[in-house]
């Protein structure tokens, strides 16, 4: 019985499932078929009859193989279908890792805790990053520590799920162990080195330190199977910089890299019996992250500086202050022989922005130094209900059907007037009406350059914005055992939102076991996904580096009336049609899957290229007469990805050991099929969306990437060593299409060594990137000051930080 239940998990595991692991886990199992599985609402459906792709993985046996502290690194170096990137000089990024599944955008993949619909960042992705123009979840508000395991459903669910599930759903499981505590505290650090010759410099021979701790209680509730499990987390990570070599290179920045952090957590997760066929539960976290990050560097004779305070010039400095709230809670019980459950799921998500080290150079010597920039927030609450039934209808039907109505709130926070303001020589606010001749003008220039308003690094935002929205959907979801070796699956979901209208989405799938070692399965489905109010309504008007120039941009909400006049409609939903088939075969000690995909979405909302005021409306140039670029959110293009995932495991046991191993890969296209301009923008396609932007569309994820793990255990001893190639990946400098920036294919190798001194102590030590490999240096790019990031690379691929050395110690009681 435990072997089939084995091999059912490995049949869907992705690359990084631990045979041993596995079966060490399961076999703690009191009920393994009431486990949930995503994309299914029949309780006794398992991963190795789905008619779609799913990945179980058990969080706490991956984390324990790896230097990995939060889940968004962990997934990107096991799961081959999945990206994210560190990123530097990036703003709000620098603190958030923009993830992606299937190489879609960071918003087209659906987050869930425990089943419920997880609230996304308050944060939009601009500089810098994958996914710019699009909002997304933060998984790494979401602690290790607490995790039993992720579920990773990779097919469109916008029918079962609703908003944003174009690209799949993860679906998060927290703890439930009901006795004892566990604790784990992690120490790594980078150790420096350069990956040519002196190309790269760094502060330090030995930098990133970070130590993480995290302790686990469960404890019994009651006499009924009530129980409480409580997280407690606590990271510290130190920078890691990682400078381009100034006697070789003339770089824009002089602080490239990751981001100094510090984050604290708590989880919990009750559930209490309150009858016999009534039970509430309630899930709550909290976190808080605290970022230190270094923006462009502003030069001496920069526009931006002002040399009685900075003679050397000086590198700006983004603090963030990320709090993070989620409080769900519901109840389940039985009506008529339906499984009801019955919750409200409530979350929210605050940013805030220190600016130090900086200055309003058009403030002069009189600038303070430092600014309060405001921030954003996003609050969402949703009130719903799930009933389920099964019915002895041929092998066996399963119906479920249920509601929700969801309340969204976006808020812009104004920051200090001088964070964000523009002043004349005299101090004064300027305006549109301000006469030019008192505006603060560049030494040198002739009156030809002025001066930048805000503070320099990340300007304050100018304007408070308070919007909300809200939406009710419906559903049915359905699956019928036709035979005892075929199954189909049909669902619909109708939603209505209040600032765009209404949407129905369906899904068909289908499983067919041709013999008991081998399946077919497939679906069909449409998906949508709402525009977020912060793409609906964000705006910011800043300064950035292209070509090693400043530039001033005017980033537009998609309601204001520059966005009017410059003929951009107002933001619809994106929708899209997948498809996907493949074949699993299970023979024990050999399992593999391989699934086809196509998704083709419609009406991408993307931030679009920069227009330069001559290329805009006369009316808008009017209207902001002090900006040299402008950019806008809009619905702006088609695309088409088409892909394959495999999967191939195997185990044997040699001598008293047993060996697992596993190859998967994912091999991902995706093509910007057409581009919808503006009337009033005609004839401005390559700018609406420039070959630079395009690019950066295109390399959300690499073409091909592969990941081989091979782990031996043999009684308290286990190693583990995982090897992840890296596709080429090609991106667009601001010089346009003839400045490619490719970066070759990477490997990068991770090795582990674990020892259990007894059944509740054990101690790990590895290495992270052995070979400390690093992105393709871009020599000449970077001596343009061309590079998106201003670093001798972009954050593409495995990051930027090269090896780390790591000591893990677990223990229990």
């Amino acid at each position: 019985m435990k072997a089939r239940y084995v091999s059912a998990f490995f049949l869907g595991a992705t690359s990084f499932f631990y045979a041993q692991e596995i079966n060490d886990t399961i076999s703690k199992e009191a009920k393994i078929e009431e486990v949930a599985i995503t994309g299914s609402r029949n309780k006794k459906r398992t991963v190795t009859n789905t008619p779609v792709p799913i990945d179980v993985i058990d969080i706490k046996q991956v984390s324990q193989s790896t230097g990995q502290v939060e889940v968004n690194q962990l997934l990107q170096f096991a799961a081959p279908s999945f990206n994210s990137n560190k990123q530097s000089g990036s703003d709000g990024a620098d603190a958030v890792d923009p993830a992606t599944l299937r190489g879609l955008g960071p918003d087209q993949t659906l987050l869930l805790l425990n089943g419920k619909r997880y609230h996304q960042s308050s944060l939009i992705n601009l500089f810098g990053t994958k996914g710019r123009g699009n909002t997304g979840s933060d998984m790494n508000t979401i602690p290790i520590g607490a995790i039993k395991r992720v579920e990773v459903l990779r097919d469109g669910a916008s029918a079962q799920y609703g908003s944003d599930a174009i690209a799949g759903v993860i679906n998060v499981i927290l703890n439930d162990r009901d006795k004892g505590f566990e604790g784990n505290a992690f120490y790594g650090m980078n150790m420096f080195k350069s990956p040519g010759s002196k190309d790269v410099v760094s502060d330090h021979k030995i930098d990133g330190i970070t130590f993480d701790f995290n302790g686990n209680l469960g404890t019994k509730i009651g006499s009924k199977g009530g129980f409480g499990n409580f997280t407690v987390e606590f990271i510290n990570k130190e920078h890691s910089i990682r400078n381009a070599n100034p006697e070789f290179y003339e770089s824009p920045r002089q602080r490239f890299g990751d981001a100094k952090s510090q984050n604290i957590y708590f989880f919990g997760n009750i559930e209490v019996p309150l009858s016999d066929n009534l039970k509430f539960y309630s899930r709550q976290g909290f976190s808080h992250r605290e970022t230190n990050a270094y923006a462009w560097t502003r030069t001496a004779d920069a526009d931006g500086n002002i040399p009685e305070v900075y003679p050397n010039g000086f590198n700006p400095i983004q603090n963030t202050s990320i709090t993070d709230f989620t409080f769900d809670n519901g109840l389940k019980f039985k009506v008529a022989e339906w499984d009801v459950d019955f919750y409200n799921a409530f979350g929210s998500n605050r940013f805030t922005y220190q600016i130090d080290n900086t200055i309003n150079a058009t403030l002069g010597v009189n600038s303070p130094t430092s600014f309060n920039a405001g921030g954003h927030s996003l609050l969402q609450n949703t009130t719903g209900f799930n009933a389920t039934k099964q019915f002895d209808v041929l092998e066996g039907l399963n119906i479920a059907f249920g509601s929700e109505f969801r309340y969204e709130k976006f808020n812009i926070i104004k920051g200090e007037e001088a964070s964000y303001a523009m002043y004349d020589i005299n101090g004064n606010l300027v305006t549109a009406n301000t006469d030019p001749s008192l505006l603060v003008t560049v030494p040198g220039s002739n009156g030809e350059s002025y001066r930048p308003g805000g503070s320099q690094g990340f300007p304050g935002y100018s304007q408070e914005v308070n919007k909300s929205r809200n939406n009710f959907a419906a559903y049915v979801d359905t699956e019928l055992d036709i035979t005892k070796k075929w199954m189909i699956s049909i669902a619909g979901r109708f939603e209505n939102y209040n600032d765009f209208g209404s949407t129905f989405n369906g899904k068909f799938a289908t499983r067919y076991a041709i013999i008991p070692q081998l399946a077919f399965r497939a679906s069909a489905s449409t998906g949508f996904r709402a525009p977020s109010l912060a793409q609906k309504y964000y705006s910011l008007q800043f300064t950035n580096f292209q070509g090693g120039e400043l530039v001033a941009i005017q980033l537009a909400s998609n309601d204001s009336n520059l966005a009017k006049v410059s003929g951009i409609p107002q933001l619809k939903q994106e929708t899209s049609l997948n498809g996907s088939a493949g074949f699993t075969f299970n023979t024990g000690k050999f399992t593999a899957t391989i699934d086809g995909y196509y998704i083709k979405v419609k009406d991408r909302i993307v931030l679009t290229g920069n227009f330069a005021k001559t290329d805009l409306p006369l009316e808008a140039q009017n209207e902001y007469p002090f900006i040299d670029q402008a950019q806008f959110f809009s619905n702006a293009i088609d695309t088409q990805t088409k892909g394959v995932d495999v999967i191939l495991s195997y185990n044997e046991n040699i001598g008293s050991g047993k060996l697992t191993a596993t190859l998967a890969g994912n091999y991902n296209e995706m093509e910007i099929t057409k581009i919808h301009t503006s009337q009033q923008l005609a004839g401005k396609e390559d700018i609406y969306m420039s070959a630079r932007e395009k690019a950066f569309i295109l390399a959300s994820a690499p073409k091909t990437k592969i990941n081989l793990n091979l782990n031996y255990k043999i009684k308290g001893f286990n190693a583990n060593l995982q090897l992840v190639r890296f596709d080429k990946v090609n991106l667009v400098g601001y010089n346009g299409e003839d400045d490619i920036q490719t970066y070759n294919p990477k490997v990068t190798t991770d090795l582990s060594f674990g020892y259990d001194f007894s059944k509740n102590v054990s101690l790990t030590i590895g290495s992270k990137n052995v070979f400390n490999r690093y992105p393709t240096l871009q020599k000449t790019a970077v001596s343009d000051g061309n590079t998106e990031s201003g670093g001798i690379f972009d954050p593409v691929q495995m990051g930027f930080a090269g090896r780390q050395a790591f000591a893990r110690f677990n223990f229990r009681f």
